[in-house]
């Protein structure tokens, strides 16, 4: 018998609206039995049926809701959501690099796939993803006959579904790089060892929008990870400084430059927070820096001292940069919220005594779409200030 989730009163109103988790402290009681990681069916208080998910008995997130109908998920069904994720990234003219399913925003939840060329990487994010991920994967290779697909599935929030972080190939042959097209620019990303699932790709856009912020300048580019910001102000740059704390990084970041036959870009090997504090003791300026940290803060506990951390490298950075210059600034945790992110910047301009305007304000790629329901999909902050 399939598992019959009844919700607590009023509890069903997130989840109608369209959000996918049900928390298990918002859940009066469980029927049947059935395999975790099964398909479970979600209902109100009162009966009314709600959806279906995936169960975890061992996550806080009991049932993660996709499928809203009398529906299944079988072979069709992923074939189709696979189909129309992917309809939607052609259709506004993503075709070499880009991510083709974006887990809850595209109604498969726990589930990242992202295209690099010819080549595809994956992340099961749960259990119950995670038990059909050959299925996946042959949906996959029907719909995009790629070359290979790996996994990267080596990510902490994997231990809160009682799975192991793991990674390796699925399909096919994975390179030690895969050669990707991003705005004109060649890259060679490091799917097995790089960051995520080897790259940012939620940052395409946001990165040919700074080009117009390092003309003719000098740039620093801090936490530059393989180079995709770097790469991109290169393009008009007069000199680009690439800063991180990763030598497998700024190899990278290397490799790409000569890819591209760009001969002004350094690479600078060191914690970011002290890099910038050290150009600031040295009175060492720049016409544009550029911050895309890691996200600081993974869980609400830690928004306060990420917060901190923010404010630090913003208020750095702002000291260091020329009058009339730019500060491109980001913020990659959900956790950090707009609000919190722009009121962390005016105190920042506050303290660093500058003239402080912006200039542009953006969010993620639109291949990351966000759920206006689920503001956890929302979780990219992109600023453009002009320091004078």
């Amino acid at each position: 018998m399939c598992y019959k989730i009844y919700l607590k009163k009023n509890e069903e109103r997130r989840i109608a609206a369209g959000h996918s988790w049900v928390y298990a402290n918002e859940v009066a009681r469980v029927e049947g039995k059935a395999q975790n990681g099964s398909l479970a069916s979600v209902y109100s208080y009162d009966g009314r049926f709600i959806g279906k998910g995936y169960i975890n008995h061992a996550s806080k997130i009991l049932v993660r809701v996709f499928i809203r109908n009398d529906g299944e998920d079988d072979e069709n069904f992923y074939a189709e959501a696979i189909a129309k994720a992917d309809a939607y990234r052609k259709k506004l003219g993503y075709d070499n690099c880009y991510r083709v399913v974006f887990a809850e925003a595209d109604n498969l939840p726990a589930l990242i796939v992202d295209k690099y060329g010819d080549y595809l990487v994956i992340q099961c994010l749960s259990l119950g993803i995670d038990k059909r991920k050959k299925l996946i994967c042959e949906r996959l290779k029907e719909h995009f006959n790629p070359k290979g697909i790996y996994e990267r599935s080596d990510v902490a929030v994997r231990k809160k579904e009682g799975l192991a972080e793991v990674k390796g190939l699925l399909y096919g042959e994975i390179p030690d790089y895969c050669p990707v097209e991003e705005n004109g620019v060649k890259m060679l990303v490091d799917v097995k060892n790089g960051q995520k699932t080897g790259y940012f790709l939620d940052q395409k856009e946001n990165r040919f929008a700074a080009r117009k912020y390092c003309k003719g300048g000098e740039v620093l580019d801090c936490f530059c990870n393989s180079g995709g910001f770097s790469l991109n102000a290169a393009t008009v740059a007069k000199k680009v400084i690439a800063c991180d704390i990763s030598p497998l990084a700024l190899k990278n970041v290397d490799d790409n430059a000569r890819l591209n036959g760009f001969k002004n870009v350094e690479t600078l090997q060191g914690d970011v927070f002290e890099v910038l504090r050290g150009f600031k003791k040295q009175k060492r300026q720049f016409d544009t820096v550029i911050l895309d940290p890691p996200a600081f803060c993974k869980t609400a506990d830690e928004v306060k001292d990420a917060y901190r951390g923010y404010k630090d490298i913003n208020l750095t950075a702002m000291k260091i940069v020329k009058g009339g210059g730019f500060l491109i600034t980001c913020s990659c945790s959900h956790y950090m919220t707009m609000p919190l992110f722009e009121k962390m910047l005016f105190e920042a301009a506050r303290e660093s005594g500058r003239t402080v305007r912006s200039v542009e304000v953006k969010t993620q790629a639109p291949d990351h779409p966000s759920l206006l329901c689920a503001e956890e999909t929302q979780y990219l902050k992109f600023f453009v200030l002009q320091i004078d």
